[in-house]
């Protein structure tokens, strides 16, 4: 889906969550609300750095920016709306989303130490040859998101100290990712 259908298919969970299963479940919903909360907070404020909107403007061959996420998904409710601010200006590149858990179950094949963890962000060429995978979120709050999950922390702990470091961060560390891999 364009990532107008993703937004369109978000508010339609957030209008009438009984007509989508996983959404019936309150702490399914409850992310959800959260999420679009952030989300679009990240659409009105997020604004790429100078050197990848250079990066990306300089992108002249086409491209295909595939997302596989989910909207209950908290680190897909930031790196989603950058990744769609950093884009959506260069027309040879075609942004899509794919849901993690409906089919073609594109996260198959782009599974994260045998999980699904998401968002991931698949760039292809024009023939369709992956170029650069990345995610389900920046290797610096990986790495502290390890760390607290090995000491045992509470996960409502885990995910107040990611909702911090995404707060903080505002992007950027997301963008130097990108412009190493794309390089």
């Amino acid at each position: 889906m364009t990532f107008q259908e993703y937004l369109d298919y978000f508010e339609q969970i957030l209008a009438s969550p009984q007509d989508y299963p996983a959404y019936q479940d309150p702490e399914y919903l409850n992310y959800a609300k959260l999420n679009w909360s952030r989300m679009n907070r990240w659409l009105k404020r997020f604004e790429p750095n100078e050197e990848m909107k250079s990066m990306i403007s300089s992108i002249t061959e086409p491209q295909h920016w595939i997302v596989i996420t989910e909207p209950w998904c908290g680190d897909a409710a930031h790196s989603v709306a950058q990744l769609y601010q950093i884009v959506k200006n260069n027309p040879n590149i075609d942004f899509e989303i794919q849901l993690r858990d409906a089919e073609p179950f594109l996260i198959e094949d782009y599974l994260t130490n045998g999980g699904k963890s998401i968002p991931k962000l698949i760039i292809r060429n024009d023939v369709g040859h992956d170029k650069v995978i990345w995610g389900p979120r920046p290797q610096q709050l990986h790495d502290i998101f390890v760390q607290q999950k090995e000491e045992g922390k509470p996960f409502e702990e885990i995910k107040e100290a990611m909702q911090k470091w995404y707060n903080e961060d505002k992007g950027a560390e997301i963008q130097r990712e990108l412009l190493v891999s794309l390089q």
